[in-house]
């Protein structure tokens, strides 16, 4: 199989996208982030490409203003916003950076690595490292970043995508693999102007094979269920996801405009349940009943969103389990067969006895809820009714 890190990420944030993006190939618009993103990027590799003489500052303006892309914005003021962001980016890269004092090894340099072997499956790791320098101790190999949030050193010591690149460079330059203390990973948060950089070990690279294989895993065995996060809100395949049926039926009924009823009067008594509980638990009732009918887990008013959701408890087949623990000298540790105890020792497993363990468990309990989200405050409510299955 063959993945990229953005594939991974795509996954581990909602398997139901991965399988639009990257097996159905269902084209997603970009949105203006991603495309602001690709135009700075464009610039910056403008000004390190080799040549005689390096780009100005003007030089690098003027290359951005060609290549922005006026269509995105229906909003005057929006655009005027976003090119003032990126001319302030680019003249603040120049201030804190002179193009002529790096020595660039390679720029949006592609790879593919191999990880895995005949046991696990031998599977491609490909992407497209941003840019490659050579420094007076070593290597330092850069990711650029126009996100507008920073995350701690603690998340940069541990990205999984600077070791990827870094296995990718050492694939190129084995011979670096001994000198790993004299290579730098950076990611270069451009609206800040803030480089974070770290290294890596032996250990964290060794590390990376397991993480990706366990994705793969899942991928292989076609699990694509939909995960409900905040990026929903930017993704480009609302129409596709049951999450937000509702939202596009198009031929309304009575039945659909006597749910509406039910949803808006659902918001409003969100804010004053306690004067009513008997009221708010019959319309709670009303809507689960609509959306089983309706097969669907979330219903769409004007003012907010009301959604269904499903939590499942599992318990485990004993002597299965001992079978799989005990020649692993684990069984010891469990004093109680549930997903609690088991927890504290699923991380040091190997891969094929976690997925045993996962293979041998079984429902137990089913609990569906509300949550509600309205437009106003896009506060979301914790559960509000449950109904045991």
């Amino acid at each position: 199989m063959r993945i990229s890190y953005s594939g991974l990420d795509s996954y581990k944030n909602c398997p139901l996208k991965y399988r639009f993006q990257y097996i159905d190939r269902i084209r997603e618009p970009k949105s203006r982030e991603q495309v602001f993103g690709t135009i700075v990027h464009s610039v910056l590799r403008y000004i390190h490409t080799p040549g005689p003489v390096q780009p100005s500052l003007d030089a690098a303006l003027n290359q951005f203003s060609q290549i922005w892309n006026s269509d995105l914005y229906d909003d005057e003021i929006a655009e005027r916003t976003a090119f003032s962001q990126g001319v302030k980016i680019i003249s603040d890269y120049y201030a804190k950076n002179d193009p002529n004092e790096f020595t660039i090894v390679d720029l949006e340099s592609r790879f593919a690595i191999e990880i895995g072997d005949d046991a696990t499956g031998r599977h491609i790791i490909a992407g497209t490292i941003d840019r490659i320098d050579a420094t007076p101790d070593g290597f330092e190999i850069i990711d650029y970043k126009t996100a507008r949030k920073m995350p701690s050193q603690e998340k940069v010591d541990n990205d999984l995508q600077l070791s990827i690149y870094l296995r990718a460079f050492l694939a190129r330059y084995p011979k670096e693999t001994e000198h790993l203390d004299r290579i730098t990973v950076s990611l270069y948060y451009l609206r800040h102007g803030v480089k974070l950089s770290s290294t890596r070990t032996r250990e964290q690279l060794d590390n990376l094979d397991a993480q990706f294989l366990e994705v793969i895993s899942h991928i292989e065995a076609a699990e694509f269920e939909p995960t409900l996060t905040a990026l929903c809100d930017y993704c480009g395949f609302q129409r596709l996801c049951p999450f937000f049926k509702h939202k596009f039926l198009e031929e309304k009924t009575i039945e659909d405009d006597d749910a509406q009823t039910a949803i808006e009067e659902v918001l409003i008594l969100r804010d004053k349940m306690k004067s009513d509980k008997s009221h708010f638990a019959e319309l709670q009732e009303k809507l689960l009943s609509y959306m089983d009918e309706k097969q669907v887990d979330r219903v769409f008013g004007s003012s907010g969103i009301v959604g269904k959701s499903v939590r499942r408890t599992w318990k485990y087949d004993e002597n299965t389990l001992k079978e799989i623990l005990e020649p692993l000298d684990k069984w010891d540790e469990i004093r109680k067969i549930n997903g609690t105890a088991l927890k504290g020792i699923l991380p040091v497993l190997p891969v094929s006895a976690r997925q045993a363990i996962d293979a041998a468990k079984v429902p137990d309990k089913e609990s569906v809820s509300l949550t509600i989200k309205k437009t106003r405050d896009l506060d979301e409510l914790d559960e509000t009714v449950v109904v045991e299955k």
